[in-house]
């Protein structure tokens, strides 16, 4: 299956949202590859097994299940995690990239890609679209935790 949408960060129309720069959204994605528990639930704890220039490779412990995956980055621009396949997960990968196309306009580009077919069907109904709608759920929770930790860090 192939997924993938648009976050729209800085609304202009609402101004009861605080914008966030480009530096915070970044930072909020880097904390999402170090500390990942505030991001994902049911995640009990997270290992970094390496670390290089151009990312890192972790165990994410979901209580007896351990997924392993790699994050690489392309600094201001592009964070991705490539879970390994094991018994219990499938594998994939999430690509989040930052796009402005002009001026304060910031989004987060989700993209995902996993080995679910999309037009799979249980009891009449496309198990992909409850996936797909699981996963833009957890992309808005994804921005509400980063727009914390702006919040967090202006505070200090």
């Amino acid at each position: 299956m192939h997924f993938e949408h648009l976050v729209e960060i800085n609304d202009r129309e609402n101004p009861l949202v605080p914008d966030l720069t480009r530096e915070e959204l970044w930072f909020g994605l880097l904390c999402r590859a170090e500390d990942p528990r505030p991001f994902l639930p049911g995640l009990d704890s997270c290992r970094i097994i390496e670390r290089s220039e151009s990312g890192l490779v972790r165990d994410l412990h979901f209580g007896t299940t351990v997924i392993r995956d790699k994050v690489t980055l392309s600094p201001m621009q592009w964070i991705r995690f490539e879970s390994e396949a094991n018994a219990q997960h499938a594998g994939g990968m999430l690509t989040i990239t930052i796009e402005e196309p002009e001026g304060a306009d910031l989004f987060l580009r989700f993209e995902y890609r996993t080995s679910l077919a999309d037009g799979r069907a249980d009891h009449g109904v496309q198990v992909s679209e409850y996936v797909k709608s699981a996963y833009h759920q957890s992309d808005i929770e994804t921005v509400r935790v980063i727009r914390m930790i702006a919040e967090s860090s202006r505070l200090q």
